[in-house]
């Protein structure tokens, strides 16, 4: 072995060493959101360990310990002349209110599932195909749902459908929308609340998000205005859709290429297609310098790419394709007008409209 250089290799040790750290953290921001101190610390002001465990009903020498742990992480302010901790606004923002367009909370439970499937995953890489999204470890889906909220609460209801050319007025008046990949059903409950006169079919292949997707549905009271059911991308029934939605779904098919080639033969007379994805350079090299590359490409190894490779077709894009492979896509598939929107107010999405 030829002699290290000290420091690059005080370098990576730093490197490495900074990263356990934070994935021994993760598991107390779980436990801050579970039981809630976070939300109790937002807008408090200082607060001791017993303090906040009168606030919230807990033992105060865990919540010591606790705070202790994410102080030093850096989520609290620590005051040493008092001990008492704080949480800043800036971070209540992000860990304390799922409302806000910048909360990241609800990331953090779905980790357990990227472990729970480590073992899976680590035998597609020796004999090849996939698990759909169905398949995993139950936090995922969940964690995805409540990741995605503030995005497509303050992102493709406030600014992205809208932005769809001439759109809106259809909305409102009443269109019919087809919502591909729906997941748990999320972004179709959204648009059918958002524009009441407008009814949406969510499409799905995994039974269990459909089942999951249609309780939510009803507990919102939009039975008869939105539906869901089990079909793939590629052969889901119906035409005349005024907009077609592909919400961070698109490159976990296995034959994105055939998905949106029948989404263009369903749309209605001027119809549109609008597709979100996860924000990435179009070469890998450009990628260092976006903070998000990092989550999507360890989402993507672990999520998306074993999507797409347990299905049909198995292009697997992945989570990181960007809008030059995209905008192929979509043009192979006989989209001849594209269009990126929201260059501006989506820090980690791509927006892209597509007509025929």
């Amino acid at each position: 072995m030829a002699p290290l250089d000290t420091a690059r290799l005080d370098e990576a040790v730093g490197t490495v060493f900074g990263d356990l750290g934070v994935n021994c953290t993760a598991p107390l921001i779980v436990l801050g959101d579970r039981l809630g101190l976070f939300r109790t610390l937002a807008g408090a002001g200082p607060l001791g360990s017993g303090e906040l465990a009168d606030r919230t009903h807990l033992v105060e020498r865990y919540v010591r310990e606790w705070a202790r742990g994410v102080a030093v992480a850096g989520y609290l302010d620590y005051d040493p002349a008092t001990d008492r901790f704080t949480l800043t606004d800036e971070y209540a923002a992000v860990l304390a209110d799922d409302r806000t367009p910048t909360s990241l909370i609800g990331v953090f439970p779905g980790l357990r599932a990227l472990w729970a499937d480590l073992d899976l995953v680590e035998g597609f890489f020796r004999t090849g195909g996939g698990m759909g999204w169905g398949e995993h470890h139950p936090a995922l889906g969940a964690a995805q749902e409540r990741f995605t909220r503030p995005a497509y609460v303050h992102g493709l209801i406030a600014a992205w459908i809208p932005a769809v050319a001439g759109i809106e007025p259809k909305l409102r008046a009443g269109a019919r929308v087809a919502d591909l990949g729906c997941g748990y059903g999320l972004s179709s409950i959204l648009i059918a609340q958002q524009w009441p006169n407008t009814t949406v079919t969510g499409f799905d292949p995994d039974d269990a998000s459909i089942a999951h997707a249609r309780a939510a549905a009803s507990k919102a009271g939009l039975d008869g205005r939105v539906a869901f059911e089990v079909a793939d991308a590629a052969g889901y029934p119906g035409n005349g859709y005024d907009l077609v939605t592909f919400t961070d779904s698109l490159h976990d098919m296995g034959d994105p290429v055939a998905a949106a080639a029948h989404a263009r033969t369903t749309l209605a007379a001027d119809g549109a297609v609008l597709v979100v994805e996860p924000l990435a350079a179009d070469r890998f090299a450009d990628d260092f310098t976006n903070p998000y590359t990092r989550i999507g490409y360890a989402i993507s190894t672990l999520v998306c790419t074993p999507s797409a490779l347990a299905q049909d077709g198995a292009t697997a894009l992945g989570a990181m394709a960007g809008e030059s492979r995209l905008r192929e896509v979509l043009t192979t598939a006989g989209f001849t007008r594209l269009r990126r929107l929201a260059r501006d107010g989506a820090p980690i999405n791509l927006v892209l409209e597509a007509r025929p």
